[in-house]
């Protein structure tokens, strides 16, 4: 099954061209602009010329379904008129914008949307490091920090998509946390996770980006504390069969995922004593499989139910 992805971030797009078995045979980059119609013209126009030239290739490339995975947040109720559409933003110029239906109706195609990290968490089911589970979450940190919550299959949405990256974080309890006083980078909320660990936050601290700053600096320490917290809740409300930290953040600093292991267990404190938590917890908290191809590999997912379901 051929398939067409969009993978829409603040500030790339990435567009792809694969098959429902998880291969890419072609991809274009295209900026994100603050012009949004613009934007989604360009990524339209590009689209429709990458598909020309793979046909060109291989004669028999001929796309079902287009998968859509976007920044956020998004109206993914599907009986709301604005289903389809980023909600308020703060990136300019793209507050209320329709992203579903123009470019299905530019492509052709059945589409379907969620958010990029919802779509990154289908990929890891299908070819990365929750394959074979049933209940995971996939948590990516980065610019900011947001979750995909899978479950039989399907993800988890209610009234919007999860934003666990504003829940609360008790930076002040115990002492465990340097970072009380610390305001987060948060414009609504002083102490969520991603106001508190996001890499903003880290930068705002300590003036490097995470990358850029030593294994045993100091700041780990309240990072790790807050996701393990994260992970933490995350257990206790929903009960995962493992929980995948992924993003530029664990990408490049993937020593960070041991501590988040040992604080978690401190956190829990012998509570909840499941197997899978008293046993081996590196294989509960585990960094993510697929890396920066988990997006790109999710809007095919994403392609794919759309092609099943013919969702215009």
């Amino acid at each position: 099954m051929d398939l067409v992805g969009i993978e829409l971030g603040g500030t790339k797009c990435i567009c792809t061209l694969g098959t429902d078995r998880g291969d890419i045979l072609a991809s274009l980059r295209v900026p994100t602009r603050r012009n949004s119609d613009e934007t989604l013209h360009e990524i339209s126009t590009g689209l429709h010329e990458l598909i020309r030239q793979q046909k060109q290739t291989a004669s028999s490339f001929d796309p079902v379904g287009l998968g859509i995975g976007s920044f956020g947040p998004l109206d993914l109720n599907p009986s709301s008129a604005g289903f389809g559409s980023v909600t308020a933003t703060p990136k300019p110029g793209w507050s209320h914008k329709n992203i579903l239906q123009p470019l299905s109706t530019q492509l052709h195609l059945p589409a379907t949307i969620t958010t990029d990290v919802n779509a990154a968490a289908l990929a890891e089911g299908r070819w990365g490091a929750a394959q074979g589970l049933d209940h995971f979450i996939y948590v990516t940190i980065g610019t900011g920090i947001g979750a995909g919550i899978v479950s039989q299959g399907h993800l988890l949405n209610g009234l919007t998509h999860p934003e666990i990256g504003h829940m609360r974080i008790p930076v002040a309890r115990n002492g465990q946390m340097s970072s009380a006083g610390f305001k987060g980078v948060c414009s609504f909320h002083d102490d969520c996770l991603e106001g508190l660990a996001s890499g903003p936050a880290i930068e705002a601290r300590t003036g490097l980006k995470g990358s850029e700053i030593q294994k045993d600096h100091v700041i780990w320490e309240d990072v790790t504390q807050a996701l393990a917290y994260m992970c933490h809740n995350l257990t206790l409300m929903f009960a995962p069969q493992r929980i995948l930290l992924g993003g530029g953040l664990i990408m490049g600093q993937p020593h960070l995922i041991n501590s988040v292991q040992e604080k978690f267990l401190l956190s829990l404190n012998d509570y909840a004593q499941l197997p899978q938590l008293i046993g081996d917890i590196t294989h509960y908290i585990q960094r993510a499989g697929l890396g920066d191809q988990a997006g790109p590999l999710g809007t095919l997912a994403l392609a794919q139910q759309a092609a099943q379901h013919k969702r215009l």
